[in-house]
């Protein structure tokens, strides 16, 4: 496909599309005032909706350049539809398409490492977003800061700013550091990366690659950068499945055209931000966003009632045999599970966040939703990494809180949630976990099921809650309902 194919998406085609399929913005009345690095999907069908929302509803010319740190084919793609794709929402009650067209430039981040330079020290250009998973960040499992000794990073730190850089911060670093030298004005550098604190993540990545680096006036790029630059933190939530050729086809169905960039999402998205911003910024907030004085509460919220109950779902669901996230729920459990847990894991949340109630009253809306087809095995993989943050922080606070009291510690769902888990761990060969052969080995090596529930805690590290006693048979005298595939609130 090329930008004058008649039969692919581009500006040329956009005239013959119903006028409910076409942008909510003119894309040519666009210019570049925000760069984004990782155009994958997510992306499109979440900073890039609000973004073209926001030069909507303004008239302000909010635009787009997407930068792809490895993928010279998206770039490709992008080129050739004049960066114009579509998103498909995917509801209960039929799909809803329509043509998205903020996105206004496309650039690979290595062959066009000048270009990007320049927007990024760009006046105009006064907000950075990234979407780079969290590998991208290159940290330290050890400090948090950025691994220096890793092998892309120790490169571009050789390579220096005119070198052919290939991290997305060592990019961001010498982008900025060009600003800093132009004395352009401030800028905001937003990760909506899925990580906690990933405001803070990032502005540390960055600052130790310049402390790192050989440039002669590095310290004086840190002085102005921490005057002219600021990295919110953020929380970012829309559920988006990678693309297969059903949705392409559902796609060039609704549009009368080919796009082979097209994107499904659920209805629902969220995006909240630290309303720390001191440049000029697309109004999000026109299309629902939140600016809030600290995002933690939210952060926590999502990672323990959302990420905790998609976890729990997965793995009982997957105990009773069962394949997808909307099956799960249709069982006469499903709902009671979600909201059993997040009325049991309210207790561990700071105030200053979204209601609890109305929260798991959108989880059950998104969950039940039958036209995503989100899988169970995939919300299941690399549980022991999961888990580790999604249950046992809140199990922990919670069990600590009611142990004086004369009942004991009551932890029912999570309880719950744990045997779930527990009973998936039997089989290595069913699982894409890193630890799979460990913990598939402490079944061979215990006589009790109290025994083997203990070791499989202390496979993640968890040896304080293997010590107790009363978690661990709570927990395996739920085993034999698994086994039999059933699942008992």
């Amino acid at each position: 496909m090329s930008a004058d194919d008649p039969l692919g998406l581009n500006r040329a085609a956009l005239p013959r599309l119903a006028p409910a399929l076409r942008p909510a913005v003119d894309p040519a009345a666009l210019r570049t005032r925000v760069v984004h690095f990782g155009p994958g999907a997510f992306h499109r069908a979440h900073q890039a909706m609000y973004t073209e929302q926001a030069a909507a509803r303004t008239g302000e010319p909010w635009g787009i350049t997407a930068v792809a740190p490895r993928s010279a084919g998206t770039v490709r793609a992008l080129r050739d539809q004049d960066c114009l794709y579509s998103l498909t929402e995917r509801r209960p009650d039929g799909h809803r398409t329509r043509v998205v067209g903020s996105v206004v430039g496309a650039l690979a981040m290595g062959p066009d490492a000048d270009a990007v330079d320049a927007l990024l020290a760009d006046p105009e250009v006064t907000v950075v977003t990234l979407t780079v998973t969290e590998k991208g960040y290159h940290r330290s499992a050890s400090t948090g800061g950025l691994d220096l000794t890793a092998g892309p990073v120790a490169a571009d730190l050789v390579a220096g700013p005119d070198g052919p850089l290939t991290t997305v911060v060592g990019r961001l670093a010498a982008g900025l550091a060009a600003r800093m030298r132009a004395g352009a004005p401030p800028i905001a550098v937003v990760s909506c990366d899925n990580m906690a604190g990933n405001g803070a993540a990032l502005s540390r990545a960055v600052h130790d690659f310049v402390r790192a680096s050989t440039w002669p006036d590095r310290s004086r790029i840190l002085d102005r950068t921490a005057e002219a630059v600021v990295f919110p933190a953020t929380v970012v939530d829309r559920i988006v499945p990678a693309t297969g050729e059903a949705d392409l086809a559902t796609a060039a169905a609704a549009l009368g055209v080919r796009d082979a960039l097209a994107v499904t999402g659920e209805p629902y998205r969220q995006w909240v931000l630290q309303d720390s911003f001191t440049a000029p910024r697309p109004p999000w907030e026109l299309d629902g966003a939140l600016f809030v004085p600290d995002v933690a509460p939210y952060q926590l919220t999502k990672l323990r009632l959302l990420n905790g109950s998609h976890s729990a779902l997965a793995h009982l669901g997957l105990a009773a045999g069962l394949t997808t996230i909307a099956e799960t729920l249709a069982t006469d459990w499903g709902e009671r599970l979600v909201r059993a847990l997040c009325a049991e894991v309210a207790p561990t949340l700071p105030a200053g966040g979204p209601d609890p109630v109305a929260y798991a009253d959108d989880l059950v809306v998104r969950f039940r939703n039958p036209a995503m087809r989100h899988l169970l095995r995939q919300i299941g993989s690399d549980a022991s990494l999961k888990i580790t943050e999604r249950w046992l922080p809140a199990l922990r606070e919670l069990r600590s809180r009611s142990a004086s009291t004369p009942a004991g510690p009551v932890t029912p769902v999570l309880e719950l949630a744990l045997a779930g888990w527990a009973h998936g761990t039997r089989r290595a060969a069913a699982s894409s976990d890193p630890a799979a052969e460990t913990l598939a080995a402490c079944w061979g090596s215990a006589t009790r099921p109290a025994e083997t529930v203990r070791a499989l805690l202390r496979v993640l590290g968890a040896t304080d809650l293997a010590d107790d006693d009363s978690l661990t048979a709570a927990v395996a005298d739920r085993l034999p309902a698994l086994d039999a595939g059933r699942v008992e609130i």
